[in-house]
């Protein structure tokens, strides 16, 4: 009897999580070199399950038809590509789209995308949902009472000066940590994309912010 081959997991993950992994490439001496999976704690990635909304999209007039789009749910940006025939999956595909999609993880020019197997639009509530699901999933930091305190006044001060900020169209991430000295970085970075999550501030570009509300 023939050896059945192992359907590679299809993890859920979000993109922010997925680009912070370890890469792992075969050794080889090619430029190019064919990514293996993400090492992600004790989870090899191969395969993703994604919820996201699709910011752009992009469909090639020339002879080798290819199709990108641009996948975004809050905590990243990462690219979906198909080829051939299989640009047809993009078809129907609209910027501001909210998709699940299931594909494998491929990597080009040091860059990660999507190879899709499966692509389904969905409602943009899902995006909440998943987030939920993922981050009760994930080991919970016990902080004291007096940490929850000074994170939430970290938080306070950087909506405020995002919200000041919007007679100048904005605040660089950059200044935001610059003017709260007396944080560590790595948390008003926390902060600041908590608050992107949220909704309440949003990215006109990348590393500039600006109040939502």
């Amino acid at each position: 009897m023939p050896e059945t081959k192992k359907r590679e997991i299809a993890y859920k993950i979000r993109i922010g999580d997925l680009l912070r992994g370890n890469q792992i490439f075969e050794e080889t001496e090619a430029l190019n070199k064919r990514l293996l999976h993400i090492e992600l704690g004790n989870k090899k990635i191969i395969r993703v399950n994604m919820i996201a909304n699709v910011i752009d999209k992009f469909e090639s007039e020339s002879e080798s038809k290819f199709a990108t789009i641009t996948l975004d749910d809050g905590s990243g940006q990462i690219r979906a590509r198909v080829f051939g025939e299989d640009v047809n999956k993009f078809k129907e595909l609209i910027q501001g789209d909210t998709i699940v999609i299931i594909g494998f993880i491929r990597s080009y020019n040091q860059e990660l995308y999507i190879l899709p197997e499966i692509i389904k639009k969905t409602d943009t509530r899902y995006l909440l949902i998943r987030k939920l699901e993922i981050e009760k999933q994930a080991p919970q930091s016990i902080m004291t009472k007096e940490q929850r305190s000074e994170i939430k006044a970290y938080r306070e001060q950087v909506i405020e000066l995002i919200r000041a900020s919007e007679r100048n169209e904005g605040i660089d991430k950059e200044q935001i940590i610059t003017n709260i000295r007396n944080a560590k970085p790595n948390i008003i970075t926390q902060e600041i994309q908590k608050l992107l999550e949220d909704g309440i501030i949003y990215e006109p570009r990348p590393g500039r912010v600006r109040y939502l509300g």
